[in-house]
């Protein structure tokens, strides 16, 4: 058996913010870097795993382990951290927010990695909306905050597309979607066979194909002058079906019931106000929206930062056609290069204020 390439930490049995329990919940996670270096937290993005992350680490990049201790996160649901595929008490798995993930995360980064300050948190899509959940939750802990293609809150036109996606894998089961709620076979007692897995998942990555990719993307044909693609069905199949095929069904319901639920204004002391949250935000943060990325549009963003104090938030737009994909998991050069242009920049500007606050 191959070597595990990540790290776990135990929890033990993990109060939600559902009331639920996750029982004997487990955080995997990665460290690189030197533990005494500043520390920045990376956490997955949906249905990624810890190795997914790694594209934006190097000693050519902003994020160098030279100079920072990185520490990348899993979801939960993500197959490494707790999720329907490793765990093993009966019943449907509980509902998981981002507000407990976050927490989960802050317990692994103070009590057992034994940071008492982050120099930042960064992340894409999923784990942009962690970047926001731990700048609303604990925001005297950290510096810098630079989400990227995501949101602090799932907007209502996002949450349709989730529906549409989740109604495609559930489809071969019979089961109707339940808006934002959480479904998990196990309610039924249903399990899913192979056949069941293949049509299901296949119709989730043909249905996130017309999302993940702009118009432009397409219509430039990037499938295979970029990606090196035969044709769109070459892309459709050996692409959007093979990642799909790649997960679990189970686990994508577990995020996408995340996701869809994704707003940092519920928390105390915001109680709903999603305004207040945002101008609760203390860190220096950096925005990062894809001019064309169809679920993350850079109008939302442009929002969550006028929410903002003054001088808080800076907004900085992906100049390409690569939609949501601008933003990871790497496969656009330009994207990457302009992306690790940005962070040394807001990393640079910002060393006096560091210094500052530890003077």
């Amino acid at each position: 058996m191959a070597q595990r390439y990540y790290e776990v930490y135990r929890l033990g049995d993990w109060e939600l913010q559902s009331g639920e329990r996750l029982i004997d919940a487990h955080l995997a996670y990665k460290t690189i870097g030197n533990p005494t270096s500043p520390a920045i937290v990376y956490p997955t993005w949906f249905s990624g795993l810890i190795s997914d992350n790694v594209w934006l680490i190097g000693e050519d990049k902003t994020l160098n382990p030279k100079d920072y201790f990185i520490i990348i996160p899993a979801l939960f649901g993500n197959s490494q951290s707790s999720s329907p595929s490793n765990y093993n008490t009966p019943g449907p798995f509980p509902k998981c927010s981002f507000y407990d993930n976050v927490r989960a995360q802050y317990t692994l980064v103070t009590q057992h990695l034994g940071v008492t300050r982050l120099r930042a948190v960064v992340g894409w899509s999923m784990g942009a909306a962690q970047s926001y959940q731990w700048a609303t939750q604990y925001p005297d802990f950290m510096d810098l905050v630079v989400p990227f293609c995501g949101s602090a809150r799932t907007s209502i036109h996002n949450q349709v597309f989730l529906e549409g996606v989740k109604s495609a894998l559930l489809a071969p089961k019979y089961i109707p979607s339940e808006g934002s709620g959480h479904i998990s076979l196990n309610q039924t007692g249903q399990t899913w066979s192979d056949r069941e897995k293949e049509i299901g998942l296949k119709a989730f990555g043909r249905g996130y194909a017309g999302w993940g990719f702009s118009q432009a993307f397409y219509r430039e044909k990037l499938y295979e002058d970029a990606l090196g693609f035969q044709n769109l069905e070459d892309f459709m199949r050996n692409f959007w079906e093979a990642w799909a095929l790649s997960k679990e069904p189970e686990n994508l319901l577990v995020m996408l019931q995340t996701w869809q639920n994704g707003n940092v204004a519920n928390q105390s002391p915001y109680n709903g106000n999603f305004e207040k949250a945002m101008a609760s935000i203390k860190a220096k943060t950096l925005v990062l929206p894809s001019k064309t990325d169809l679920y993350f549009p850079p109008e939302d963003s442009e929002y969550e930062v006028s929410c903002m104090l003054p001088g808080t938030g800076t907004l900085s737009v992906f100049p390409s056609i690569w939609g949501h994909w601008a933003g990871g998991p790497g496969q656009s050069k330009d994207d990457v290069n302009w992306l690790d242009k940005q962070l040394a920049d807001f990393f640079g500007d910002n060393v006096a204020a560091k210094a500052t606050k530890i003077a």
